[in-house]
Order: structure tokens, then sequence, then C-alpha cells
């Protein structure tokens, strides 16, 4: 356990008389799991409603343009956790991923043996919350996890208190109690995760109000992802409103390797994320005044493969994919005495400067040689520039929903995402086009060509693993796979859409494992 190396710097805030200063804040990270960025009332969804996250965006400032460090969750976290792109810290794929030959079970017949991976987090890396208690914080985490199981828990990496959290990355019993999570007593049958970690979070920081340390506490939703489950009432509500906006006669495309959904109107997907904004706001209403909150996903929506739950239109694609859609999230960010109420920023951040930003907040230094990729956006908060910098992606693998090997740099409003199968180059600007979908490489060959160096500079600095070619590759097997599961599964898929939206819908299960095939 690393000693504390530096004295806490009080952040102040004036009340009561002039001079007093309050004790330092305490910190209440948000993070969803699958959310993207335009599944919130605020962000343009028509069919989700999200009063509190609302509400917590216009006390505060949102990061219009905010990334995940990767479009799968275990890499995510692991940024989050240590302020490093993925390439540094090597966790590349979510943790229990094939890789190499292993990876051929899928059948999927891919040209490409994805890369292998760092399967926990390093126990060298100095985490956030390592960084938090060295800053004299308490430090709690309820729910998702998913950085390692024995020996790489949460509380190997700082965490105090852990409820919730082990190697898996769903919710194994679903979302009603029984939970059939080793970290989690059942409490109460037919009781919501999203709420009974809320409740674990607020009473954790209640409790502590009694000691002398402030507290740092993130609140790990498993919601939204699979599976989708809701209650009847909500259900019907939910399919009420999809009927009420008009139900589209298709909800799916073809993308590349599966079904990519263009609809928002799911309505047991709904009820879940209304769920976990109900939780939310359990957990704002019972905070003192003077807490920093944070509020974020770990990637994009849902739109291709495991519940195919949502779609991010205009952006393309979502989660497993290196588009905009499986990249940006939510971010907001409320500071009291910091930041400005209803205020945005369209400054490129992701979730590795969130570890800095915290340092910076309760006014603890900075460990630059840990979190070497993030950045502080405290000046961003404030109204101020940050120094513009490159940004870079490293994903080795096809994903579960549609994605593909690539890697990607970001500078600026352009984007750069290089196919590590083809070898082909897609260049974005962002700023006009943020649907990309107008490769623009050839019309500024110079750009691409310097945004391509620098990227394959920064891997090779970081010693990336790059996926390998497969010597037993048929083209043939993979169109015949192809074909298969465009002629399958996009009917399958149409159907389940329709039978969630029918009025007569019954799940015959109590409605706690709201999702049967039809």
């Amino acid at each position: 356990m690393m000693k504390l190396r530096h004295r806490l710097l009080l952040l102040c805030f004036a009340f009561g008389a002039v001079g007093m200063a309050a004790p330092p804040p305490n910190v209440l990270l948000i993070v969803a799991d699958d959310l993207g960025y335009h599944d919130l009332s605020h962000t343009g969804s028509r069919m989700y409603r999200t009063p509190n996250i609302d509400r917590l965006a216009a006390s505060g400032i949102q990061f219009t343009q905010a990334l995940s460090n990767s479009p799968v969750c275990s890499p995510a976290r692991a940024s989050l956790m240590t302020g490093q792109f993925p390439s540094r810290h090597g966790i590349t794929d979510w943790i229990g991923a094939l890789s190499g030959e292993a990876w051929r079970t899928h059948n999927r017949h891919t040209k490409l043996l994805p890369a292998d991976y760092v399967h926990v987090l390093s126990s060298d890396a100095l985490t956030l919350p390592e960084a938090m208690r060295d800053a004299g914080y308490s430090t709690f985490q309820a729910g998702k996890w998913h950085l390692g199981g024995e020996g790489s828990t949460p509380e190997d990496h700082g965490f105090d208190v852990n409820i919730g959290g082990w190697e898996h990355g769903s919710p194994r019993g679903g979302y009603f109690d029984p939970y059939e999570n080793p970290t989690l007593p059942n409490r109460r049958p037919g009781e919501h995760l999203s709420m009974r970690l809320a409740d674990e979070t607020l009473t954790y920081i209640r409790q502590q109000r009694e000691s002398d340390k402030p507290v740092f506490a993130m609140l790990s939703f498993y919601a939204v992802h699979s599976p989708l489950q809701a209650s009847q009432e909500a259900w019907m509500r939910y399919r009420d409103l999809a009927e009420s906006l008009g139900i589209a006669t298709s909800g799916f495309e073809m993308g590349q390797y599966l079904p990519v959904r263009i609809t928002q109107d799911n309505p047991l997907y709904a009820a879940l994320v209304e769920a976990m904004d109900q939780a939310i706001g359990h957990v704002l209403d019972g905070l003192d005044e003077h807490t920093i909150v944070i509020f974020t996903s770990d990637h994009g929506g849902v739109s291709s493969g495991d519940a195919f739950a949502t779609s991010n239109l205009p952006l393309r694609k979502g989660k497993g994919s290196t588009f905009e859609g499986g990249l940006r999230v939510p971010l907001i960010l409320k500071a009291p005495g910091v930041t400005q109420p209803g205020t945005s920023s369209a400054v490129p951040v992701t979730l590795a400067d969130i570890y800095p930003t915290l340092m910076e907040l309760v006014g603890n230094d900075l460990y630059p040689e840990h979190h070497a990729d993030g950045v502080s956006m405290v000046p961003l908060a404030k109204g101020h520039p940050i120094e513009e910098r490159p940004l870079y992606w490293h994903y080795p693998h096809y994903s579960n929903q549609d994605g593909r090997p690539s890697g990607v740099v970001r500078s600026g409003d352009w984007k750069l995402i290089l196919d590590y199968e083809t070898d082909f180059v897609e260049l974005y600007d962002l700023q006009t086009d943020p649907g990309e979908h107008r490769n623009l490489a050839i019309m500024y060959p110079v750009r691409a060509d310097e945004m391509r160096n620098g990227l394959m500079e920064h891997l090779k600095k970081t010693g990336a693993r790059f996926p390998v070619p497969d010597p037993n590759y048929s083209a043939e097997a993979e169109q015949t796979h192809l074909r298969r599961v465009e002629q399958q599964q996009m009917g399958q898929l149409e159907r389940q859409r329709l039978f969630f939206l029918n009025p007569e819908y019954d799940p015959k299960n109590r409605w706690w494992g709201s999702e049967p095939t039809p």
C-alpha cells in the first residue's frame, strides 16, 4: 500500500463567514454501462426519459465531444482507472474474449486472428482510487468491475469497500433480486439492481459523515447492459410511447458482420434506462451541495450484437465499433465553485482525463507518470482552452457487435481510422460530417499520411500488439457465414422488435426476465 506522498490541499468553497472553508468535497463518479450518447432526453432521444441525468447536465458542464478509450468495456474501464490508453495498459478487449487460434471456435472465418491482450488490471498501476486514497479519501465502489477476479478485485486496486463488483461484466442473475452476485447479498425479492446499487452508495456516503475523511464513491451501474428487463407497467408506458411516436416499418440494416439497429423503439430498453435514471436521482437527492459529481458511460450504445438494444443515429454504428457510435459518450461534470450551470465544451476529451481532473479538483498533485495519456479538464470547466493533442485508439479485435480490428487517431475535428485487416484508411471531418459518411483520405493525402504515421508511432512506443493473418482463412467460408447471418438474423430481429411492441406481449416469467425470443 502506498504511503501518503502529498499533503492534501483543501478545495475551498466559501460559505458562512468570510474566509471560512468547507471540508474537502466528497466525489461521486457515476458510470453507466453500454449507454449511448443519444440515449438521454437532453441529447435528443424522444424515446428514453432521463429527467435526473438531464437536471445534472443543467447544473454543470457537458462535454459534447467526450469519447471512451475503447468501444468495449474492460479496456475503457482500465483507462478510466489508470488514465492510460489501452495500447499502454494492454487491456485491449473485454476480459474473457477469445484471441489467437482460440478465436476460430466462433466460426466467423475472419481474415485475422485477434491479438492477445492483458487479462487483469496491472498491480503496478497507480489507479484513480489509490490516488484518491493517497489524498486522504475513503474509497467505495458499487456495481460493475470486470477488470479481473481474485488478485485483481476492486479491493486490490484501491477501493476500501466493494459492493457488487466482480469478474463478470453483466448482471448474471438479472436486474431483480435475487442477483446471483457473490459480492452483493440478496436483500428483497424483486428489488431493482440499479436502485440497490444507488442505495448502497448513498448509505456509505451518509455513514462517512461521522468520519473526518471525505468520500470518493464510484457508482458503476450494470445498466443498461443486457439482459433487457422491465416491470409490466414500465414496458406498457414505453410501448405506448413508441406507438405514439410512430413504429417504423424496419428497425435494422445490415452492417459489415451483423445487423445494426436504426430505431430507438425498444420499450424494455427504455424501461431499463428509466430505472437507472431513477436510481441516479435517488443518490443526487441525498448529496450535500458541495459534492463533485461526474456522470459518463463506458462506451457507446449497443446497436449491434448483444441485445441489439438501441440506435446511436446520427452517429454511426455503436458498441464494439471505432466509429463515433461506439466511442462517443455522455460526460457531465458538476464541481461547485468551478463549473457553471448549463455550460458545455466541444473540445475532445476521453475517460482517461477523469483521473487527473479529479486530482486537480480535490487539490492534489497530479501523477503524469501514471495517468500518462490523461490531462485535466478543469481548465475547460472554467472556460479556458487546453493544448490540442492527438488522441489514439487501438482495438486489434473483432467485436461481438459488428466491430473490426482497427486503430484510430483524432486531432481536433479530424479523425482517421486504419483498418488492420485491409490497411484501408478513412479520414473524416467530424465538424461537417459527424456521421462519418464522407471519406476524405484521397482529398487530403498529406493529412492522412501524417495522422497515420502519428498513430503508428504511438502504437510502437506503447508496445501495442497486433492481429495476425489466419493461415486457415477462407474467403468463401466467410462469405457463406455472412450471407447466413443476413438471411436469418435480420428476420429474427425484426420479428422480435415487433413482438416487444405488441400490446399482447407477455414474457410469461413474472416480467423479471422480460426478453424471450418470440
